[in-house]
């Protein structure tokens, strides 16, 4: 009984890395899925994908904000029990991209980064969400407002994710979250999501869900 209900429950049972791509020729092309991650340098996202996907080195998290300037491919397995007690699967794509505001990064590098990171996003075929990574410790960054406001005007379907939530207490964590929907307004209201301890991983699942088994 145990095994049922841990398949009814949408999963992640494979995660691995398939290619980077810093230009349209090299996305995948496959028809697969894509749910897109997008954060500032140094928001957690390695680390919440890792969490996400129950790996501790499928994203290599670096000690140096913004190493990561390739958009990643990830192909994903998934599974679940639909209602008529079937059990589904569905590969799909986790798309690992560079974080906005590199630092330690000339200009010139900076808005080259920029333009295949808004290639993608405005011309990748599979893109089905697009989650939207804040710092839950430092809601409205200016450089996060910018990314929201570009994204919305595109009308992506987009969620909002609060990372570093166990950073925060209780009062704090919940008054940041607030904050973020109400600079953030989503279809969908934001998650306090924290990889150190996994909170907030099972209403980020939930939501791709939506996406995947559609």
């Amino acid at each position: 009984m145990a095994e049922i209900k841990e398949i009814k429950k949408f999963h992640i049972f494979s995660a691995a890395y398939t290619r980077s791509a810093v230009s349209r020729s090299q996305y995948t092309g496959d028809g697969r899925r894509e749910i897109a991650f997008l954060g500032r340098s140094n928001v957690g996202k390695s680390s919440l994908i890792n969490s996400l996907c129950g790996q501790r080195r499928l994203a290599l998290v670096s000690r140096e904000p913004g190493k990561t300037r390739t958009i990643n491919y990830f192909s994903i397995q998934s599974r679940r029990l639909n209602d008529a007690g079937e059990e589904e699967r569905r590969d799909w794509y986790l798309v690992d991209l560079p974080g906005y505001g590199f630092a330690k990064a000339a200009q010139q590098n900076k808005d080259n980064w920029s333009d295949f990171i808004a290639e993608y996003v405005e011309h990748s075929p599979s893109l089905s969400l697009l989650c939207l990574l804040i710092d839950l410790r430092h809601p409205g960054l200016p450089i996060d407002r910018k990314a929201y406001e570009w994204l919305h005007g595109l009308r992506i379907p987009m969620q909002v994710v609060g990372t570093k939530a166990d950073k925060l207490g209780a009062s704090d964590r919940a008054k940041n979250l607030k904050e973020v929907g109400r600079l953030f307004p989503a279809e969908r209201p934001p998650i306090a999501y924290s990889s150190l301890d996994n909170k907030g991983r099972d209403d980020l699942l939930r939501v791709i869900e939506q996406y995947i088994c559609r």
